[in-house]
């Protein structure tokens, strides 16, 4: 049972009275505050096996191999440093102690504040270990963000995540969301953040990482999560370092053809700009809280949100998720991830939210502060155009604004802040998302011409979007079960 007032200590001492997990210890670039957490609580012994730390470039890659990319902050570290130590204690304690003993080992590579407090602070955190003995070894790895203002505070950070790290992976293994929640156990958001989570090996064989990861943002441990369209979640910052970023951000439920079109042209006429480099671009989907709670009552429907997830990704598409209302706070945090040039493709409705000052009324400097960021050196909006009820299709010379902003409006069209995006497909302009919705809610013919080919497959093969049918649900372990669209959570 989740216990939310045991300390730090405690959980350390706790561990190290149980005589069946032992382990190592590898912490690269902060200090050994881990295994100084389990030094200090008493009876260490009976845990550690061993400590190291290897801070000089020359003896960590001695020890763990060089990395391709020369840097040492990386998930690829991490790996070789879990690969290596987790093989040792294997080696040389299997024989001796394998059939009494679950084997861990530790690992974290950090980056803490330097002394000028001018570098972006953040580490790989992970654990290898075994629920029994001679059993096949479990992971979970995190990435962190240290946000106290003072290094030794960062240190001692990094020693209670470690530490909760490790008893959540003992003690709460059998529900993975509480295991995520302990992680800020006498932690805040305010002073580290986690933007990646990830879990495997056979005891958490029906853990859905993408669903981990919606858990991160919904409990406000990280603003934004981001995974590949193979469904394996990404750490954001090495995912998009150094990418021109192209986003579309939409409820996406379902996706038609005129969000395709949005994202082809909006893409092609992207690719066209004289800054960007065409090897470096990522195209990404991003869905908000606030839209993925548009259409229930009390929080997140999980599965609609998989649904979602499911066909973006059969499209091939990156997919972020974000708790950024605001488009210029979004355009903050992607701005921390890469100088390169950065894209928004979006309809006319939502340029029109962009322009209501009510948004910004908590800023001092109102809608130009908000600007300041959203409209920065390298920020472009591609503005897809709206077919009005008269039949008139409305782009961005049409866009109508109160007199008092009209000259902030021209002066960013006249900046190449903002375009249209020139080559779209008319015949989609009349498809309304909201009336694919009800249709295939309805069981009506012909909202199939309206999206992708395989997206209405998927949606038909699986129930989707309360489309009428019956699937079969096969659950990991046992046997399959008959499932209705009617018993499922309602979208």
């Amino acid at each position: 049972m989740y216990d939310k007032t045991i300390g730090t200590k405690q959980k350390a001492l706790r561990i190290n009275l149980d005589r069946r997990i032992y382990g190592s210890f590898a912490e690269i670039g902060a200090g050994q505050e881990t295994a100084a957490m389990f030094f200090k609580a008493g009876g260490a012994s009976g845990t550690i096996a061993k400590t190291m730390s290897a801070y000089d470039m020359t003896f960590s890659d001695a020890i763990y191999g060089p990395e391709e990319s020369g840097r040492y902050v990386v998930e690829s570290r991490l790996t070789k440093m879990l690969n290596k130590e987790y093989s040792l204690m294997e080696k040389r304690l299997a024989d001796q102690r394998g059939e009494t003993t679950t084997f861990f080992a530790f690992a974290n590579t950090v980056v803490a504040l330097n002394y000028q407090k001018t570098n972006e602070s953040h580490g790989w955190i992970g654990l290898r270990f075994q629920l029994e003995p001679q059993a096949p070894y479990n992971e979970v790895v995190i990435h962190v963000r240290m946000l106290d203002n003072e290094n030794v505070l960062q240190q001692q950070a990094l020693g209670v995540i470690g530490v909760n790290l490790i008893y959540g992976c003992y003690y709460y293994y059998k529900s993975p969301e509480t295991l995520l929640l302990s992680l800020m156990d006498d932690l805040s958001p305010e002073r580290i953040e986690i933007d990646m989570i990830r879990f495997n090996g056979p005891d958490f064989a029906s853990v859905d990482n993408r669903l981990m990861s919606l858990y991160l943002v919904r409990n406000g441990f990280t603003n934004a999560a981001l995974f590949g369209p193979d469904g394996n979640v990404l750490q954001p910052s090495e995912a998009l370092y150094k990418r021109h970023i192209l986003l579309l951000r939409g409820r996406l439920r379902p996706v038609t053809n005129v969000h395709v079109d949005m994202a082809s042209n909006g893409r092609k006429q992207f690719l066209e700009e004289p800054d960007i480099d065409p090897d470096r671009v990522v195209t990404v989907a991003e869905l908000t809280l606030h839209n993925l709670a548009a259409n229930v009552d009390h929080g997140i429907d999980e599965k609609d949100f998989l649904d979602r997830v499911d066909i973006l990704c059969s499209l091939g598409q990156t997919v972020m998720i974000s708790s950024f209302l605001e488009y210029y706070r979004l355009v903050a945090y992607l701005s921390r991830l890469t100088r390169l040039k950065i894209g928004l493709i979006l309809g006319i409705p939502n340029l029109e939210y962009i322009f209501e000052e009510q948004h910004y009324k908590n800023l001092p400097g109102g809608i130009l502060e908000s600007f300041a960021t959203l409209f920065s050196r390298k920020v472009k909006l591609f503005v897809y155009p709206t077919l009005r009820p008269n039949g008139v299709i409305y782009k961005c010379q049409d866009f109508q604004l109160a007199p008092n902003l009209q000259p902030l409006y021209q002066y960013l069209i006249a900046n190449d802040k903002i375009a249209d995006i020139v080559n779209y497909n008319e015949e989609n302009l009349h498809i309304s998302t909201d009336r694919v919705l009800q249709m295939v809610k309805a069981g009506e013919d012909g909202w199939e011409a309206m999206v992708p080919e395989g997206v209405a497959k998927i949606i038909k093969d699986n129930c989707l979007f309360g489309y009428p049918c019956e699937v079969i649900y096969p659950p990991a372990p046992g046997p399959q079960r008959l499932q209705t669209a009617t018993e499922a959570p309602s979208p």
